[in-house]
């Protein structure tokens, strides 16, 4: 192991693996909390509905903003994390894999000051406003999500190739990235049909896949032996 990468790694690529599962967990924990509130305030196909329920429960919307910024800016951690554990397998896949991320963080979070935006219009009773806002909120996040897929294929590869990871993950995520393209389509060309989980049965992998690979991490970090021999 190069002098370089043990002082990136720190004391232990163990210690640095699980490091990065508890921040993988925090971007669980923070997107399904976003997600739960967005799921009980916006109202598909109903404005007067999500206006109303937006502005009498403004603490609850703003937390559901700062739940999505954290799940960003942890999402960009774990990102940063992990390339540095796994660059010595494939550099090039390993900054594919991290660009993909910084390229879908500014999209993000974009999406999130539309809906704020569509919050303040709501307030001042601008219907037509929140419409439009709430539409480039949600086009923003589905343009976000053909990132969160496209980072998974040279994940899953790194991951399948490292060696001190198990191979059955890598092929996992790489299957699993399918599930947000076909998310993007579905909402993009089809729009209702990506509503329903079973209606995209590859998005059922990607979160397999997400939370196998961050257990993973946590539990079992990674074979310390082989990751020093792809180290040399």
């Amino acid at each position: 192991m190069n002098a370089e990468e043990s002082q990136l790694i720190g004391a232990s690529p163990l210690v640095h693996a699980r490091v990065a599962g508890l921040v993988g967990v925090l971007v669980l924990a923070s997107g399904s909390f976003a997600g739960f509130v967005a799921s009980r305030l916006i109202v598909r196909e109903d404005l007067a509905a999500t206006s109303s329920k937006i502005v009498a429960s403004e603490a609850l919307f703003r937390l559901g903003i700062a739940g999505s910024l954290i799940m960003m800016v942890a999402w960009l951690f774990y990102a940063l994390l992990l390339y540095r554990l796994l660059r010595s397998v494939d550099k090039t896949s390993a900054m594919a894999m991290l660009g993909l991320v910084l390229a879908s963080v500014p999209i993000y979070m974009l999406s999130q000051g539309y809906l704020f935006a569509a919050f303040l219009a709501a307030s001042s009773q601008l219907q037509e406003q929140v419409e439009l806002f709430l539409n480039l909120h949600r086009f923003g996040t589905l343009v976000a999500a053909i990132f969160f897929g496209l980072w998974l294929i040279p994940l899953g590869y790194l991951v399948f190739k490292s060696g001190f990871l198990p191979r059955f993950l890598g092929a996992l995520l790489m299957v699993g990235s399918l599930g947000y393209l076909v998310l993007f389509f579905q909402a993009f060309f089809l729009p209702g049909t990506e509503r329903t989980l079973w209606s995209n049965p590859f998005l059922i992998v990607t979160h397999l896949s997400e939370l196998a690979l961050l257990l993973w991490l946590l539990v079992k970090g990674v074979n310390v032996g082989q990751w020093q021999q792809q180290a040399v």
